[in-house]
């Protein structure tokens, strides 16, 4: 088999496991959260309800695709696509194992943040788009609070590419082989605990979920949005998730390390990545909804300042100590 067809045939292996994951993603939230409040949750399709995210799918697909008289019909049309590559896109640079993954590019990092943050172009067509006072405020919202906490986000990610000195992702792992950068005293911990918070507030999960509050913008962004068009909005919202959840699993829980076999390690990473979810998940059925002054207080008085000091405090630890990789 040839390289580029190879490539291909890889990349395709790749689509069709991460859509079904993060179809499967969507039902192991459901049920944490019925359980969580003392619910069942999806139950009656298939055995304890394991059929119920291809049930879901089909209902969105038989739905009636209805399109606003009065949008903007190119732009409503490609915001879904323009909000689900990159999240999609995204997974192509992660390596689930030593030699398992489509690319371990040297820039690993700095590609997987300035992909994922392009997801904000297809929020905003889709707010912008749908000619719907409701959904234009709700992306306007989304693209002030995601650029507010991506520049935290930066910087706590920054963190273990200083203590390891690399940008490939699989570089990052192999530099914690000894510890993970989430035990590391008081640095490694207080960058976890801050990726954490500006995961969830990028990814608009409450207590961050403003742009989707139900009170007073009925479904955000993608309110005007039904059928087909909906479903690759909320695929590519998961994506997001689970894809960020991977990196906050590589970046500081070791990825794919751990006890047992070399190949149980992509076993490892996923069981990592769904632990970063459930956190983010118990959060998010947790507390309530923050006003919009108070989330940008967050990260502009709080969480920057605090990531930034968190980072030069780290590149000093590792200039004193003789270089990155230092223990």
């Amino acid at each position: 088999m040839t390289s580029p067809l190879r490539d291909l045939v890889a990349a395709v292996v790749l689509l069709n496991a991460v859509i079904g994951l993060v179809t499967y993603v969507t039902l192991l939230e459901r049920k944490f959260a019925a359980r969580m409040q003392s619910r069942i949750g999806p139950y009656r399709v298939g055995p304890h309800g394991l059929l119920q995210p291809i049930a879901d799918a089909l209902k969105l697909m038989m739905k009636e695709d209805v399109v606003p008289a009065r949008s903007d019909r190119w732009v409503y049309n490609l915001a879904p696509l323009a909000f689900l590559l990159p999240c999609l896109l995204i997974f192509a640079t992660i390596p689930f194992a030593p030699g398992l993954g489509l690319a371990d590019l040297n820039i690993g990092v700095l590609f997987f943040l300035a992909v994922s943050a392009l997801e904000i172009v297809g929020l905003f067509m889709g707010g912008w788009g749908s000619n719907n006072k409701y959904a234009l405020l709700s992306a306007m919202r989304g693209v002030n609070q995601i650029i507010s906490y991506e520049l935290p986000f930066i910087f706590a990610a920054l963190v273990p590419v200083v203590l390891s000195g690399t940008l490939r992702l699989g570089g990052i792992v192999e530099a914690q082989r000894g510890l993970w950068f989430a035990a590391w005293p008081v640095v490694g911990q207080a960058a976890f605990l801050a990726y954490l918070v500006a995961m969830i507030a990028a990814e608009n999960r409450a207590p961050f979920d403003i742009l989707e509050a139900e009170s007073e913008l009925v479904a955000g962004f993608r309110v005007e949005y039904s059928g087909m068009k909906f479903a690759l909005i909320q695929l590519g919202e998961y994506a997001h998730v689970l894809a960020t959840s991977y990196l906050g699993a590589l970046l500081f829980l070791g990825g794919w390390l751990g006890p047992g076999p070399a190949w149980l390690g992509a076993v490892w990473f996923t069981g990592k990545a769904l632990v970063v979810f459930l956190l983010v998940t118990w959060v998010r059925w947790s507390f309530v909804r923050i006003r919009v002054d108070q989330i940008l207080a967050i990260s502009w008085k709080l969480l920057l300042p605090a990531t930034l000091a968190l980072l030069l405090a780290t590149a000093g630890w590792v200039a004193y100590r003789g270089g990155a990789g230092v223990a």
